[in-house]
């Protein structure tokens, strides 16, 4: 029998230990299970994480593929990594903003830093990104503007302390099981509740005491309405507010009543009270994609952080908590100079540029002095060459009958270890080993770092991620690795070194301690510490540190620490807008879009290849009031953008109105909207505008032709 191997699940964010053994003949992972040893998960795991880490259906990539007279056709890694420098070089050598390339939260830290080097030190374009931008780009900006840095203060720790959880608009009954039965677990004690808010009665609303049915789009309203009816009840937290806040004064010159914002967000006044009475206790407010996906997302995830400032639950047992979806966005934001250098340098800051640039030993002028345009912008700006490394644009991004066309006319290469709707119409597909067959790190949602180990030997075909990288940034830009197939340990190094003193400080975790301890969460400047709750300094007094009562009483005895220009947390002023594309008599239902449990990063893992049938789930009064649009139980959904046809699932947990779609189905995205939150590069996912009509008039997919 094969030996157990400790490793990390790479399904989502949640960071479970997982222990695999290999087949004993062949290739590929035999069995898989929990590690108790772990910190995170103490041997807990989804069947979803153990499926498809030992036996995933999608269509594996075996042998590198080049494009040949229309055709992919099998190659040698020679001629496919030739094919693709020559591409890549060809574009770059007419303009460095023409290379385009976008990463994954599916990488390893190793992995996605390796290919921000080569992006931003060796091509030296703007246009760089990552998918983790499509669905935590809200959320990461809204941490920043309040507290100086990105990252959630709450830890795993805090989940069995609260008294309140409040999961808005996020489903982990779903997303993050191994998670959700956590929060479940701790609503079992006597007088601890969950309440959801989501317009839908999902399986997470399903399992809590309370829900809170906001019109689709309207959480800024509600939020609003919930932070006015603690004002005007005199129930703000005031020392805290006034110890270790900026702002709320003119927050308040700008909130509406209660009353006028619940009726915006179609919520009755006692949902609000609802609301207001769980900030009375120590509360933890979960938030996702309902949230950040959305042209307002940056400012409705920052008035969530408003609540918990306002009540002063910035304490452990309470807080704002955005929940991560991919298994290393968290990592993909510190370590891949997508979104700010490595260790969160800002990318503004000329003397943080010097540095990166001193390190990577080459010259200053090449990086770029900001971010980019995020992935819609790259794409609508039409770059010659875009390399692609384990993510599925032509099905995830919005508007993807255009995201195609842009990619057809662009010399693509397709990094990936499965077949998807991307690596079809690339020109060069190079394939990448996957989970159990690689070395590496990751990061959680929760800021811990834990060892990624392979289990059995990569394929005679197949690549590590590091290893590709590498290589093509090698033939690209002699120097800047020291080896094709550089040691992960020693890319890590040179990762945590970059991050000394920054406020995202790596530079204490090691492989060796991560052998010992198995997971260390950052900040961690030295081999001794590890991060706790963020920007919570304690009690000072002694007293409680996860109240701040003492025998003094009150929060003058405790201390906070922000690393934001005043020190302290920073309150917003946003109000609710209005929807981009609101209905109207030629599109008179709203399509919103969410995961399922099988359907995480476009479903490649769980598809077999083939998508399946698209499930649309609307509720039964709504599909009798279009009965003429139903032939059988199929339908066609149609926005201005595209149209899928759709099997239909009868559902009174969706409202009327409202058609809801998977959104990792490779039809969803031909309908949704490409408009942007303009703080945060965040596209619109959740809310566009259709109709239903019979199922032969779906149009056909676009084309470059």
């Amino acid at each position: 029998m094969s030996d157990w191997v400790p490793t990390t699940c790479m399904r989502c964010a949640v960071g479970c230990g997982h222990m695999h053994q290999a087949a004993d003949i062949g290739y590929g992972i035999d069995t898989v299970r929990g590690d108790a040893a772990h910190p995170v998960n103490q041997g807990l795991a989804c069947a979803r994480g153990i499926q498809e880490s030992r036996d995933p259906d999608g269509q594996w990539l075996t042998r590198p593929l080049v494009r040949s007279d229309g055709e992919l056709r099998q190659t040698t890694w020679d001629v496919a990594l030739a094919h693709a420098v020559e591409g890549l070089r060809d574009a770059h050598e007419r303009d460095p903003d023409s290379v385009a390339v976008l990463g994954s939260g599916q990488q390893t830290n190793e992995a996605a830093y390796a290919l921000g080097k080569v992006a931003r030190g060796g091509f030296g374009t703007r246009n760089y990104d990552a998918n983790t931008t499509l669905c935590m780009a809200s959320a990461v900006t809204a941490y920043y503007q309040a507290f100086g840095s990105d990252a959630p203060p709450c830890t795993y720790a805090d989940i069995e302390d609260a008294d309140r959880h409040v999961v808005w608009g996020a489903n982990p009954a779903v997303a993050h099981p191994v998670m959700f039965r956590w929060i479940r677990q701790a609503a079992d004690e006597a007088g601890v509740e969950i309440v959801v808010v989501d317009p839908v009665r999902s399986e997470t609303a399903e399992n809590a005491e309370h829900h809170v049915a906001p019109d689709p789009g309207t959480d800024l309203a509600l939020s609003r309405a919930v932070l006015a009816r603690i004002v005007e009840t005199d129930r703000v937290d005031a020392a805290f507010v006034e110890a270790a806040t900026d702002g709320f004064d003119a927050l308040l010159d700008v909130l509406p009543d209660a009353e006028s914002a619940a009726e915006m967000a179609g919520v009755p006044m006692t949902n609000v009270d609802l609301l207001a009475d769980a900030f009375d206790e120590r509360a933890l407010v979960y938030w996702g994609m309902g949230i950040n996906q959305h042209v307002q997302g940056t400012e409705m995830a920052r008035a969530l952080v408003d609540l918990t400032l306002a009540t002063g639950n910035l304490r452990p047992g309470g807080g704002p908590f955005s929940l991560t979806g991919q298994a290393n966005s968290m990592g993909t934001r510190v370590c891949s100079s997508k979104g700010s250098w490595p260790g969160q340098r800002p990318f503004e800051d000329p003397n943080h540029r010097r540095t990166v640039a001193d390190r990577w030993d080459v010259p200053v002028d090449r990086l770029p002095d900001d971010a980019g345009p995020g992935p819609v912008g790259i794409l609508e700006a039409g770059p010659d060459a875009v390399w692609t490394v384990a993510t599925n644009p032509v099905a995830g991004m919005p508007e993807a009958d255009t995201v195609r066309e842009t990619l057809d006319d662009a010399f693509l290469v397709a990094q990936d270890a499965f077949h998807t709707e991307t690596t079809a119409i690339a020109d060069v597909v190079l394939p990448a080993a996957t989970w159990g067959e690689s070395e590496g790190t990751t990061t959680n949602m929760e800021r811990t770092i834990s060892r990624v180990r392979a289990a059995t030997e990569v394929p005679s075909g197949v690549r590590p991620d590091l290893d590709i990288i590498a290589t093509i940034g090698s033939r690209l830009f002699r120097g800047l690795f020291e080896s094709t197939s550089p040691d992960p340990a020693a890319v890590f190094e040179e990762f945590t070194a970059l991050t000394e003193g920054t406020v995202a400080d790596c530079s204490g975790i090691t492989y060796d301690r991560l052998e010992d301890a198995h997971a260390v969460r950052w900040p961690a400047p030295d081999i001794e510490s590890a991060g706790g709750y963020r920007y919570y300094e304690g009690d000072e007094s002694g007293g409680d540190a996860d109240t701040g009562a003492d025998d003094a009483g009150g929060p003058e005895t405790e201390s906070w620490s922000f690393p934001t220009a005043s020190g302290n947390a920073q309150f917003s002023t946003g109000r609710q807008g209005a929807l981009p594309e609101p209905t109207d008599d030629d599109y008179p239902l709203t399509l919103t879009t969410a995961r399922e449990a099988d359907g995480y990063n476009t479903g490649v893992r769980s598809r077999g290849g083939a998508a399946g049938d698209l499930v649309a789930r609307v509720h039964p009064d709504t599909i009798d009031e279009h009965a003429d649009s139903v032939a059988e139980d199929r339908l066609t959904v149609v926005s201005r953008r595209g149209s899928a046809t759709a099997r239909l699932d009868p559902d009174e947990g969706v409202p009327r109105g409202m058609v809801w779609l998977p959104i990792h189905h490779p039809a969803t995205n031909r309908l949704t909207l490409a408009e942007l939150d303009p703080q945060s590069k965040e596209p619109h996912f959740k809310q566009c505008a259709v109709r239903l009509t019979a199922p032969e008039t779906e149009l056909p997919p676009a084309t470059a032709d």
